[in-house]
């Protein structure tokens, strides 16, 4: 089992920072939320629907020791975005870290996707990142301590059945951070986080959608599938990716920049 984690046992220097999370009102966007508002850092949140941002928020502020802002955003509208960024630059005097996450893309093998679903998978899962550190950079490379986390799967490292277009797509990810960890160097430093099984609700959709095609008899039978090929025996706790995201952020990983990460229990072997 996961263990509780007591976070006044962690001081990551992260205090007063400014932290841009996209895509963060469930699931890792969430959870890396919560660890840097945890850590006193500003969070700004956002996310697509407005009653899911107001109990999100206050999901994080009953243990956070920094401010949060919530905003309403789609992140597949360039317009959004860099409202989002200037917003929340304004009402922070800077942005320190952005942790670029998003939702999840439809499951299904190559047959199965037609044109439009590889399109709005890339405006998702790639176009909403490049939108988000475009706008950001100019705050970024003012910050003493700029970071950029992005969070992907561990999809971009060993493909997933079933999953081709997060398979694909989410690769793209990877290589912007790549390039950008050297051409934003020193000012800036940028990293990937490769979750894999967490507990959160992309898990639960995919499951449901698995027993819709008849892939699995039940609910349980799907997440002891999931577990089944992880070394630690068990899905993953969204907070124990979140800490992660916040070490990254933070000056105790000074030294780290165009690191591929991943957090799955040991269960990808390349």
């Amino acid at each position: 089992m996961a263990q509780d984690t007591d976070p006044s046992c962690m001081d990551l220097g992260l205090d007063g920072n400014a932290a841009l999370v996209t895509a963060s009102t469930s699931g890792l966007g969430l959870a890396s939320a919560r660890a840097l508002a945890r850590e006193g850092a500003n969070v700004s949140i956002c996310g697509r629907t407005e009653s899911r941002l107001d109990e999100t928020k206050e999901t994080i502020e009953a243990d956070a020791a920094g401010d949060v802002m919530a905003r309403q955003v789609d992140v597949t509208d360039p317009d959004e975005v860099r409202a989002l960024v200037e917003t929340t630059a304004e009402a922070y005097g800077g942005i320190d870290h952005v942790v670029t996450s998003a939702g999840g893309v439809p499951s299904g093998a190559f047959l199965d996707m037609e044109d439009r679903d590889w399109y709005q998978a890339y405006d998702t899962l790639v176009m909403s990142h490049v939108w988000t550190l475009r706008a950001a950079h100019p705050h970024l490379v003012e910050s003493e301590a700029g970071s950029v986390v992005s969070i992907t799967s561990t999809s971009v490292q060993e493909a997933i059945d079933g999953l081709v277009l997060s398979n694909a797509v989410r690769r793209a990810v990877v290589g912007t951070i790549d390039t950008i960890a050297r051409e934003w160097a020193p000012e800036i430093r940028a990293n990937v986080v490769m979750p894999g099984a967490h507990e959160t609700p992309r898990i639960e959709e995919l499951i449901e959608q698995a027993l819709d095609r008849g892939e699995y008899d039940s609910y349980d039978q799907g997440l002891t599938d999931w577990a089944a090929p992880i070394p630690l025996d068990r899905i993953g706790d969204p907070m124990e990716l979140g800490d992660v995201v916040a070490f990254l952020a933070s000056d105790r990983a000074s030294f780290v920049t165009g690191a591929t990460i991943p957090i799955d229990g040991g269960r990808t072997r390349s």
